[in-house]
């Protein structure tokens, strides 16, 4: 399967203004690419890419007074394949779990284990293995919020959204992601794109999506509160401990949105496209 994704984001400005951009491709996916991904500007200005400390590739810029447009497009392949299932092994102590995995066990700016703790073991301890309380951590945050784009704001955390009910994928992705580390079990934030790709079209204006991974005897396995069913097609751009690590971009400085336009879809060919 070959997806064509892309963007196109505009940024206004009076004075020059720093800013760091997340909207490159993840390296694990730099193998599938089957056209360049090139992140432009216009008007043509330095970009400098550098790795951070989860893996992904961050960019920094500085945007001229006026603005800038920062645009990107590329084809890249995937096996087409829904996101896979763990198996319903026993869960892993936490002292067997690897190093590198314990910072997902953590509260982080938007996931505060600590004030879901009883609302994660009162609903979830019964299960016992991992792929059990995910299943069924997936299901509740599911139902629980209630998905729509008006219901954003930046500073809303997964206690918030557990009270207010209402929210959008970061807010499904926070939530089940604080349950599950209230749980023992490790989870980190994914953002990237997700078209409708096997799935009916939706009649909205496309977003970059939000998901997570959960770690199950010693695997990373996709879940999806939002949309709680196996997709095909998604594409990673960066991972962390919430949307703090994975900001599409940060203006140090004042920087007004003014154009947003996000596609991802599928493709017949290279040429065709």
């Amino acid at each position: 399967m070959l997806i064509r994704c892309g963007y196109d984001i505009r940024f206004e400005t009076e004075t020059k203004t720093a800013m760091m951009a997340m909207l490159s491709l993840h390296p694990s996916r730099h193998q599938d690419l089957r056209s360049p991904q090139r992140l432009l500007a216009e008007p043509d200005i330095p970009l400098y890419h550098f790795e951070d400390g989860f893996g992904n590739i961050a960019t920094r810029l500085t945007v001229p007074p006026g603005g800038v447009t920062l645009s990107c497009d590329f084809i890249i392949e995937d096996n087409g394949e829904p996101d896979m299932r763990p198996g319903n092994a026993p869960q892993m102590a936490v002292e067997d779990l690897p190093d590198f995995v314990m910072p997902f066990l953590l509260a982080s700016r938007y996931c505060e284990t600590d004030r879901l703790m009883d609302v994660a073991w009162s609903n979830f301890g019964h299960h016992l293995s991992a792929r059990d309380r995910v299943d069924a951590i997936v299901d509740f945050v599911h139902d629980h919020i209630e998905f729509g784009y008006h219901h954003a704001r930046p500073d809303k955390t997964a206690w918030n959204g557990y009270q207010e009910r209402q929210g959008v994928c970061r807010d499904f992705a926070h939530f089940a992601i604080t349950l599950c580390r209230c749980m023992n079990i490790p989870a980190r934030y994914c953002t990237g794109y997700l078209g409708d790709i096997g799935v009916p079209p939706v009649d909205a204006p496309m977003d970059f999506s939000a998901w997570f991974d959960v770690y199950i005897d010693g695997s990373w396995y996709t879940h999806d509160a939002r949309h709680n069913k196996p997709r095909i097609g998604r594409v990673l751009m960066a991972r962390g401990r919430d949307a703090t690590d994975v900001a599409l971009t940060t203006a140090f400085g004042q920087a007004e949105l003014k154009r947003f336009d996000v596609y991802a879809a599928e493709v017949e060919s290279t040429e065709r496209a």
